[in-house]
């Protein structure tokens, strides 16, 4: 007997309804696979002029100054932060994932991009309170430096990656005085030693318990620098008591921001001229300006808080052009020197056309 047309279509209709429940089920699988991703998003704007809640709830200043004169701000000098959402033991979820896909606020990276291998999430954690200790080490003599105060700096081991190429040679506390007979007085000369040699062995001139001594160590690759893994700090003799407090963050990529905020805090002119400016980079005590991490998702971070203008890292240009949101004006910048002079720029009411951009 012929099958009828009502037949046909009550077939169709069982395919139909097989195939959407087959689909449903395999996205219900694909929803609690990992997916070996985490996704980076915009993350809390804070102004390097105004306060913040400590960890005890209280309200405190970001920027403290003590024994030296400090003047009244106006506007904004905003940090932006990036918040990362999953970790290796928790990634992304894949509808997570494709969701952030098609966010142009948002990032899918690879969780071993974040998290890497043999790193726990707390030595991580770790890692970022140091550098951003260390940042912040770093923008406060950057800014008394730019303001003409004498800065002493002296380098210290914060901690040991396990079964890094220092292991067994440097411990956490250790001063290095020199590497190859080069003085450290930061550390992107000791880089700069250690990448020269393309992993030849290292002679570090180390100071522990007030004793000094030579060690070799033998560099390792990563992520295309030679390293011998270990988290430095730098501690600085300042003759101004600046304090800088921000709980929760970490990072180095606050470093400039923090800088101009001291710079504004101890000098009687008014350094944003009452606008709200963003901003990030790394700084270090020269007054250069470094990249950073995640700049597209801070971009999104700075419009959303009302910041009008952006001060990026040259080195970050090839990330931020075509991805400036709609209403943020993005100032290129290389140097300390060179942000302030944006900053008067726009202070004064100047060509703001004229400001170096991204291109």
């Amino acid at each position: 007997m012929a099958a009828t047309p009502l037949d046909k279509e009550a077939r169709r209709l069982r395919v139909g309804l097989g195939a959407l429940v087959a689909a449903l089920l395999a996205l219900l699988v694909i929803t609690f696979l990992p997916s070996g991703f985490v996704i980076q998003q915009p993350g809390p704007v804070y102004n390097t002029l105004g306060s913040a809640q400590n960890k005890d709830g209280d309200e405190i200043s970001l920027i403290a100054v003590d024994d030296e004169e400090s003047y009244p701000t106006a506007g904004a000098l905003d940090l932006t932060t990036v918040q990362v959402r999953g970790n290796r033991d928790h990634n992304a979820s894949w509808p997570e994932a494709f969701a952030a896909w098609l966010s142009p606020a948002k990032a899918v990276i690879p969780v071993d991009l974040v998290f890497p291998q043999g790193l726990t999430t707390q030595q991580r954690d770790e890692r970022n309170a140091a550098l951003m200790i260390d940042s912040q080490h770093e923008a406060t003599a950057a800014a008394l430096t730019f303001l003409g105060y004498d800065v002493q700096a002296r380098i210290t081991v914060h901690q040991l990656v396990e079964g890094s190429p220092a292991s067994g040679s440097l411990d956490a506390g250790d001063t290095i005085v020199a590497a190859n007979g080069t003085p450290i007085g930061d550390v992107e000369t000791l880089r700069a030693v250690i990448n020269d040699g393309g992993g030849s062995a290292v002679t570090i001139t180390r100071t522990r318990d007030g004793q000094t001594s030579d060690v070799e160590i033998v560099p390792e690759k990563a992520q295309g620098n030679w390293v011998i893994g270990v988290t430095l700090t730098t501690d600085y003799s300042f003759p101004v008591d600046v304090t800088l407090q921000l709980d929760n963050v970490g990072g180095p990529s606050a470093g400039m921001m923090f800088a101009l905020g001291i710079i504004d805090v101890l000098t009687p002119e008014e350094l944003t001229g009452g606008r709200h400016i963003a901003g990030t980079g790394t700084i270090d005590a020269a007054g250069t300006v470094g990249p950073i991490g995640g700049i597209r998702q801070k971009l999104y971070g700075a419009r959303d808080a009302g910041a009008d203008f952006f001060l990026a890292p040259a080195a970050n240009c090839n990330e931020v052009v075509g991805h400036v949101p709609s209403g943020l004006q993005v100032v290129r910048t290389e140097t300390l020197q060179q942000s302030i002079d944006a900053l008067t720029v726009i202070a004064e009411g100047g060509d703001i056309a004229a400001l170096p951009a991204c291109e």
